[in-house]
């Protein structure tokens, strides 16, 4: 076959561990088809971030890595460069590699965020709560300073840079935070009976509950919500934004 043929099939693919479900692999082979391009998109399950190295070494063609749970964070002493957000964030779910195999990393989780959640927001969406403080919580953050939104982390522990416990929770101060997201996992599928535990009769009309998990569409954090008539919104379309965001990076020159 023609070198310069084969050289047109570029090779992406996303980093975690337990990825199969993965909607990053599902996007872009869809795009990929739609846009009649030749390139493949493959899912690298890693015990540890230690594998990355041999994959960046023994993959052909590799262009571009996109990063999940739970190497966000760990993923970042490992490459050569951080474009300023991503450095800003302290997480990173892009990865640009260049032809001498140089790593650049970038975070495009905060644009998903800040432009899914941007339509919804009113005058009186001035304060948050980010359930989880994960590499994906990072970026909602950055989004909400960006967007001049109060916000508070909510954890399981004690931690610097966290004020609120799950006990702390009360009814009033559900009802002071008008935007809650959830940044766990709790509810993904197969768990669809679990929930972030917090005090839902503090919910109302006014709040937005906003979940990063996108399987199943409707988790029981969202359908509590619904049932007190907050707005709600899924994963979803934060990960078509992040992902299309990636994509111009990878072919920006």
């Amino acid at each position: 076959m023609d070198n310069t043929q084969d050289n047109k099939k570029l090779k992406y693919g996303l980093v975690g561990r337990a990825i199969s479900y993965s909607f990053s692999r599902s996007f872009f082979a869809e795009k990929f088809k739609t846009e009649n391009l030749p390139h493949t998109y493959v899912n690298f399950d890693l015990q540890t971030i230690a594998e990355l190295a041999d994959i960046l070494k023994t993959t052909t063609n590799l262009k571009g890595l996109n990063v999940t749970i739970p190497y966000k964070e760990e993923v970042i002493p490992t490459l050569n460069s951080l474009d300023k957000k991503a450095r800003k964030i302290g997480a990173v779910n892009t990865i640009k590699i260049t032809n001498n195999k140089k790593t650049k990393g970038y975070n495009t989780d905060y644009y998903g965020f800040k432009n899914s959640i941007k339509p919804l927001l009113k005058q009186h969406h001035k304060k948050a709560l980010i359930l989880g403080t994960g590499g994906a919580s990072k970026a909602v953050a950055y989004a909400l300073k960006k967007l001049k939104i109060k916000f508070e982390y909510v954890s399981r522990s004690k931690k610097e840079g966290v004020k609120f416990l799950y006990s702390d929770l009360t009814k009033d101060l559900i009802t002071q935070y008008t935007i809650i997201i959830n940044c766990t996992p709790i509810g993904t599928f197969p768990n669809v009976d679990t929930c972030p535990d917090i005090p839902y009769n503090g919910i109302t009309e006014h709040h937005i509950l906003y979940d990063l998990i996108y399987n199943p569409k409707q988790t029981k954090f969202l359908s509590y919500g619904t049932d007190k008539k907050a707005t709600t919104i899924n994963g979803l379309e934060m990960l078509k934004l992040q992902a299309e965001k990636s994509w111009q990076i990878w072919n920006k020159s």
